[in-house]
């Protein structure tokens, strides 16, 4: 009689089932390479029929793992079974070549053969294996499948008759009868109970009762066959066949099989899909575990080999830099900082006030961070001189007399990655020494309205104008709203980073409150462009000094975000040094210390951690006529502050003193 010739499993690897792969395995497995649990699915056997030559032609007998693979339970419709199978994922294609596979595919085997010789489950019989490598930085994912199967020895031979229709052995009530119940209950493997008006479908766990009863003759071995071969039973009937000659040898000499594959009746004058076939094997008992076989083959070559897919070209572009931006801030999650909080990075909305060359490099920083809002104001426009220190402009933004900065630098953000939520403002800030003209008024107060909305609609602010008096409203907003704000001034060789205090919270009455870019001063802010030469107009500094405060900057939001205090974080103790960063202080945040002030000194290359409440008071009780009051009135902030009252000291001071004219 002729051997039976089972057609393998076919892998069918959805693209959606790499795109989870891929966030799992940055977010939750990381270096882990421990086995899990995962599921796909099969169907009954699909053809489709040549409109040339009216013959069906079988489709690919295939397994199937989508974006829903690593879920449990699986859900799969009627006629589709769901199983099980191991799955393990390399850190490294290193890792990937040089597995003992053997080992692993032996291990799943012996799982199997245990759960038919101790439990009589059939649940195993269809467990698949699948080995991976995820190359997450090109998409490209190596991987190879087992679908283990026992050997037979001697095989499984089909009766002379071979295969044939199932209508040809059944009468169409009794095939009616077990489509509509697996229609109902799908079951990758059951036993039908023959009648003259129809079929009992029983499942493969009942058969000692089935195989025990007056008419044996009378029992069918069914399974949801994933073949559409007319020869070819599908791979699962291969370990049913040895589950059952394990358990009941007697009943292998001759079995009686029906391969299901009919998703649905048959229309009028077509026959039924599904097979029947009798097939015999040795009767002798199975006392040992058989050889398994089942390494799926590449479908090119044919070989026994791996295979790969690559999902770049496939890929949305937006989408695929979307995952890969923040790949390299989740493997600081892997095993460097795990605790640390991206999706509070992420979250956080910054205002950038000021384009230039701070404002290019901090928004860079912060991209690479993760944030996704990030928000220009500035008025000026790109001049000539700016691209080669500012970094989101180019040549051409400084045609036909510039684009407007803050627009232009959000424009430049959006092409670096498209999914950045980026704005840009063109607004003056009024500032005190600069008189407001009457007839400005109305437009300044409206900018002023506009610019105490975002300080509402963001989270963190940072303060990166050319001149000192330009910061002065913005860190009253910043203060009156409890608002994070960051501080960033350039010298030629020297640069200022600092965070502004926060009021005292209410929960914490003894907190010390931090001061602001103003608080250390006794010079109140007043004009410091008018009148003067072309070199103190502009910010000449080292070239490289910005970069280095802006990515400062950044970086103690970032710190001062991941403590758990947030805006109130105390600075750390006087003398903190680096190596106290894993002590238990109480401004240690998971990144470190959060000092109150960092100055660095580009001419010696080294840094040093460095600080009213009347004025914020005064704002929010006259809102913008104090701010008009500030820009058009000489000595109004130094006597809202106190400081003339300083100075009047200082002169007395100075008048009490009895200078030594010998001298």
């Amino acid at each position: 009689m002729p051997v039976v010739q089972f057609t393998p499993f076919s892998s069918l690897v959805q693209p959606g089932f790499w795109h989870e792969l891929t966030r799992l395995k940055i977010d939750v497995l990381r270096l882990s390479d421990e086995s899990l649990t995962v599921s796909g699915s099969y169907s009954v056997g699909r053809s489709v029929r040549d409109r040339e030559t009216g013959q069906d032609v079988a489709l690919s007998c295939n397994l199937v793992l989508g974006a829903a693979a690593f879920e449990q339970p699986s859900q799969v419709p009627p006629m589709s079974v769901a199983i099980r199978g191991v799955f393990k994922n390399y850190n490294t294609v290193e890792e990937f070549k040089a597995a003992d596979k053997a080992t692993i595919f032996n291990d799943v085997a012996n799982d199997m053969w245990r759960s038919i010789v101790e439990s009589k489950d059939t649940s195993k019989l269809t467990q698949f294996l699948l080995l991976t490598f995820a190359d997450l930085k090109k998409y490209q994912y190596y991987y190879w499948f087992a679908f283990p199967a026992f050997v037979a020895k001697p095989a499984w031979e089909i009766s002379t008759e071979g295969w044939k229709a199932a209508d040809h052995e059944l009468n169409a009530s009794q095939l009616l009868s077990i489509f509509e119940s697996l229609n109902a209950q799908t079951q990758p493997f059951f036993l039908a109970k023959l009648s003259g008006n129809g079929a009992e479908v029983h499942p493969m766990e009942e058969a000692d009762t089935l195989f025990a009863s007056d008419a044996p003759d009378s029992i069918i071995v069914g399974f949801l066959d994933p073949s559409a071969s007319p020869d070819n039973p599908g791979w699962p009937l291969r370990n049913l066949l040895m589950y059952l000659q394990t358990l009941y040898p007697s009943k292998v000499s001759s079995v009686r099989v029906l391969c299901w594959r009919d998703s649905e009746p048959p229309v009028s004058g077509r026959q039924w899909k599904s097979r029947f076939g009798v097939v015999s094997g040795a009767s002798g008992h199975q006392n040992v575990k058989p050889t398994a076989v089942g390494w799926e083959r590449h479908p090119t070559t044919n070989k026994l080999t791996a295979r790969m897919a690559d999902l770049a070209p496939m890929m949305d572009p937006t989408r695929l830099a979307d995952q890969a931006v923040d790949l390299n801030l989740k493997l600081m999650r892997w095993r460097i900082i795990p605790s640390l909080d991206l999706e509070k990075i992420a979250r956080t909305r910054c205002l950038l006030l000021g384009a230039g060359t701070l404002g290019c490099y901090v928004a860079r920083t912060l991209m690479g961070w993760g944030v996704r809002t990030i928000t220009f104001v500035d008025s000026s426009r790109v001049s000539f001189s700016n691209p080669v220190r500012q970094p989101l402009f180019d040549f051409e933004d400084c045609l036909n007399g510039g684009k407007p900065k803050a627009a232009c630098a959000a424009e430049h953000l959006k092409k670096i990655f498209p999914g950045i939520n980026a704005t840009g403002y063109n607004m003056l800030i009024p500032m005190p020494g600069h008189p407001i003209p009457v007839s400005s008024t109305e437009q300044t107060q409206k900018d002023v309205a506009l610019l105490e909305k975002l300080f509402d609609d963001h989270d963190a602010i940072f303060l990166l104008m050319d001149s000192r008096e330009s910061r002065w409203l913005p860190t009253v907003l910043g203060a009156a709203k409890n608002k994070i704000v960051l501080n960033a001034a350039l010298g030629f060789d020297t640069y200022l980073v600092m965070r502004h205090g926060a009021r005292t919270p209410a929960s914490a009455p003894n907190f010390q409150r931090l001061g602001c870019y103003y608080c250390n001063d006794i010079v109140a802010p007043a004009d410091s462009l008018t009148d003067r030469t072309l070199d103190q107009m502009c910010t000449v500094t080292r070239p490289g000094l910005a970069p280095i405060a802006a990515s400062t900057a950044v970086e103690l939001m970032v710190s001062l975000l991941q403590h758990p205090d947030g805006v109130h974080a105390p600075p750390p103790p006087p003398q903190s040094a680096a190596n106290d960063i894993g002590s238990d202080s109480a401004s240690n945040s998971v990144l470190g210390l959060v000092p109150h002030q960092l100055r660095g000194f580009l001419a010696q290359f080294r840094n040093l951690p460095v600080t009213g409440e009347a004025i914020i008071n005064v704002y929010e009780k006259e809102g913008f006529a104090m701010i008009l009051r500030a820009c058009n009135e000489t000595g109004y902030l130094e006597a809202l502050t106190g400081l003339d009252k300083l100075h009047m000291e200082g002169d007395a001071a100075l008048e009490s003193v009895e200078w030594d004219e010998d001298e």
